[in-house]
């Protein structure tokens, strides 16, 4: 019955390949992806994994080839929850494809995996981390170092993956994973990500994964009340013009030449004040941004889906009419997007829309998604597997659900609500709700060892 499922949901993807070609871009950060990969490096505002992806797929030479894997790790993620929660929930074939159906079938995450992105490879190594971490009851040696190998490529792919990391540490040590576990999850993530600090402070100057302190000021430009916060030194600059309910969307305060981080001139010092007036603010305002994140968070439960920041047809993140040819327009490092798109694959990479599979996607995009109170209806029944046992400490329930909770809440709070975010939540919710209902999560682990 699954791989009945999962040959449809190939079929579906077969259609948006098909239909777009050879695939979707996200206006500039696609570029900024795709040049790391052609010149390896650690990226200044992010982790550069998915640059490291591109990279070991360059020799094909072909955008198609990078989107073909990228569906076939939406389609391997699908795998994941449904074996899972075989081999964990004890639950029936039928009910662990049912678990697995909105992975496969959802078009916002097909769109995503169409995308020059690193959200599908992120929610691919997300999803196996967790898997391999749950496999058995107590994971042997071996089994939690690759799970902590997955989640630290989770984590230098996108930096919410850092969360996640601890959340699945905590979550071993609160299950009784044993000492030995631990410490060898511990220990692969630790070797991953001090290797990369050491590339990035060869780089750079400065230990770290990435520097992104103007993402978290932009958030704090939702509240930020400078008459409560009272900045003295030179961060004084950055506070906003407009009363709270007045001001835009936090993205807008990076990229708009009318914000008030067009007003310091280097890098290097948006980092700096930036970094300064944010922890003023989230200090002076603690309840104000806990607020604004879970609010923005919250919006991921509506029936419609919430076009943010501005109103409109969102063509980023879904399959469009029509697709603009590339212009000249600088992407990264002094190229343009043709000229990056040719060195990788050896000619351009512009968008063609092909009908009629493009019309045949447009058409189920329109309603063949995970609608916000299904998605709460998911996060509850995991909170449920969670409460009723208490006794086991949550039973296997726990890390996926801990882990959607992650997902879903932190993006928000310390950058801005985007939709985008949200879909790699779907596979933790779909794990933790079908671990709500197995039958050996209910029986007890022991029934596990014994069969």
């Amino acid at each position: 019955m699954f791989l009945v499922a999962v040959a449809a949901g190939a079929v579906l993807r077969l259609v948006a390949v098909l239909g777009y070609r050879p695939v979707l871009w996200f206006w500039a950060d696609s570029f900024v992806y795709v040049n790391a990969a052609l010149d390896p490096q650690p990226l200044e505002s992010r982790p550069s994994g998915y640059s490291l992806f591109l990279w070991a797929l360059q020799p094909f030479k072909s955008f198609a080839a990078v989107v073909v894997v990228q569906h076939l790790l939406g389609l391997a993620t699908a795998a994941c929850v449904y074996a899972l929660l075989r081999r964990r929930g004890g639950l029936p074939g039928w009910g662990a494809t049912l678990a697995a159906l909105p992975v496969l079938f959802d078009a916002h995450m097909v769109q995503l995996e169409h995308l020059v992105m690193a959200d599908p490879l992120f929610t691919f190594l997300v999803t196996a981390g967790v898997t391999v971490l749950l496999w058995r009851p107590r994971p042997a040696v071996w089994t939690a170092a690759a799970g902590g190998l997955l989640l630290t490529a989770a984590t230098l792919t996108r930096t919410v993956g850092l969360a996640v990391l601890v959340v699945a540490l905590v979550a071993l040590v609160v299950a009784r994973a044993g000492v030995r576990a631990v410490v060898a999850a511990a220990l692969a993530s630790a070797v991953g990500l001090g290797g990369y600090a050491a590339w990035f402070h060869a780089e750079h100057g400065s230990y770290g994964l990435g520097q992104s302190n103007v993402w978290l000021w932009a958030r704090t430009m939702s509240f930020a009340d400078c008459a409560k916060i009272r900045p003295t030194g030179e961060e004084q600059v950055l506070c906003p013009a407009d009363p709270p309910g007045d001001r835009p969307a936090p993205p807008v305060y990076i990229w708009d030449s009318g914000s008030p981080l067009a007003k310091v001139g280097k890098d290097a010092d948006r980092e700096r004040l930036s970094g300064a007036f944010a922890k003023e603010a989230i200090l002076a305002q603690p309840v104000d941004f806990l607020l604004t994140g879970v609010r923005d968070a919250l919006w991921s439960f509506e029936w419609t889906r919430r076009v943010y920041p501005t109103p409109g047809p969102q063509s980023a993140y879904v399959f469009p009419s029509s697709v603009k040819p590339f212009t000249d327009k600088i992407a990264s490092s002094g190229r343009t997007a043709p000229e990056l798109t040719t060195a990788y694959q050896g000619e351009r990479g512009d968008t063609t829309v092909a009908e009629p599979y493009a019309g045949w996607i447009r058409a189920y995009q329109e309603q063949g998604y995970v609608r916000g109170p299904l998605l709460a209806a998911l996060m509850l029944a995991g909170l449920v597997a969670v409460v009723m046992r208490w006794r086991r400490l949550g039973g296997p329930a726990l890390l996926p659900w801990a882990t959607a909770v992650t997902l879903l809440v932190l993006p928000p709070l310390i950058a801005a609500f985007d939709h985008r975010y949200v879909v790699p939540v779907l596979p933790m919710a779909c794990l933790a709700a079908g671990l709500a209902f197995g039958r050996r999560s209910r029986a007890g682990e022991g029934h596990v060892t014994s069969s």
